[in-house]
């Protein structure tokens, strides 16, 4: 049986983009999670130890999401590898990383880019 965990649009306020205004003034940026694990002791034993917490990957996020970079490429892969560094059981994960409003002279709800590891 596969299983998953998702963190669906988690909301962070930061300072990622190439435009110089991006640094300076920041954007809201959404991030969505889907990690694969096997929950398959934890879904029998009722016991958090036998899964990966949903805060911890939270803070997890929320970390990578503080530190500022140019590129949401660089994000999401950073957010990657602090969730496998933390969670030595992840099979796979797959982060979808959106800027809104992004500054490019379009009416745009959202560029994003997806890394899969």
């Amino acid at each position: 049986m596969k299983s998953f965990i998702l963190l669906e649009n988690m909301v962070f306020y930061a300072y990622h983009g190439v435009l110089p205004q991006e640094a300076k003034v920041g954007n809201e940026f959404v991030v969505n999670l889907k990690i694969e694990v096997d929950l398959a002791v934890a879904a029998q034993s009722d016991i958090l130890d036998d899964t990966i917490s949903y805060a911890a990957v939270y803070e997890e996020v929320k970390k990578q999401m503080a530190i500022p970079s140019r590129l949401l490429e660089n994000v999401a892969y950073r957010i990657i590898q602090s969730l496998r560094r933390e969670f030595t059981s992840i099979e796979h994960i797959e982060v979808k990383l959106s800027k809104r409003n992004p500054p490019m002279g379009a009416q745009i709800d959202y560029a994003s880019v997806v890394l899969t590891d």
